[in-house]
């Protein structure tokens, strides 16, 4: 069975971030994409020139409309915007209980423009978090929720990786994409287990919307494998690809999208 596959997300008008960039992995990934729209984005490759969010009763009325009608087997969640959306969000999430639901802490844009209110990040720690499969954060959005300075080695992150576990994720993929050296080295943390799962690094500007796309890959293929460890390992190598063909895209002058659709064309 095709699974259905769900994102609660903002836009991105160039198509490599946000839901656009969701709905392309979905469907890379032999998934039905859904998506609920949080936040209309006037991006680019370049940044973020202004962002109008949707009232969260509006999001309140996509999300149940659609669980009303169809079965949801996976959920990511990414740009929240602020704690009323988050608090709309949760909601929904305690009163039809979908399965395999992954948070992507969408805090900050590439371009260094914020997307999640300060005064939100609270209501997402406390509040969200506990109520989610597996949250993918990078480090500086793992130093944010945690309240402690940016990690800068390796060593470090089974540690860190245990202290959001401690907030309540059952599961934790945190990512050290911003370390530097030849490899990419994530770390997947769940049940008392810290895996290492290291990956070729990708020297290249066009990683507009990495985040997303790794997020919605693992959301896409957790209901079609085993277990989380499967889910991940096949969604970094789906994004590595998708970074190393990514040259063959010419999108905008600032950070360009990955490849979505790379095994295709």
């Amino acid at each position: 069975m095709v699974p259905n596959v769900l994102t609660i997300a903002g836009t991105d008008p160039s198509g490599g971030a946000g839901v656009q960039a969701d709905l392309k992995t979905f469907s890379a990934h032999g998934a039905y994409g859904m998506s609920v729209i949080t936040a209309l984005v006037a991006q680019t490759t370049t940044g973020v020139a202004e962002v109008h969010e949707v009232p969260p009763e509006f999001i309140t009325s996509q999300l149940v409309t659609l669980l009303d009608d169809v079965r949801v087997d996976a959920v990511k969640i990414g740009m929240l915007a602020n704690a009323e959306v988050i608090r709309a969000v949760i909601e929904v999430l305690d009163r039809y209980a979908p399965p395999h639901v992954v948070l992507d802490p969408v805090m900050v844009a590439k371009s260094g423009d914020r997307l999640l209110a300060p005064e939100a990040v609270g209501a997402l720690r406390d509040e969200l978090l506990p109520r989610v499969d597996l949250i993918t954060p990078n480090l500086p959005e793992a130093a944010d929720l945690l309240g402690e300075p940016e990690l800068t080695d390796v060593e470090g992150m089974p540690a860190q990786a245990e202290r959001l576990a401690g907030l309540g994720a059952k599961q934790v993929l945190l990512k050290g994409g911003h370390l530097a050296g030849e490899s990419s080295v994530d770390l997947l943390y769940g049940d008392g287990i810290a895996e290492f799962l290291t990956s070729e690094r990708v020297v290249t500007s066009n990683d507009h919307g990495t985040g997303c796309t790794l997020s919605a890959a693992i959301a896409a293929l957790r209901p079609q494998r085993a277990d989380w460890l499967t889910a991940v390992r096949e969604s970094k190598d789906y994004l590595t690809e998708a970074l190393r063909a990514s040259e063959r895209l010419d999108v905008g002058h600032g950070h360009g999208p990955v490849h979505h659709f790379h095994r295709w064309w």
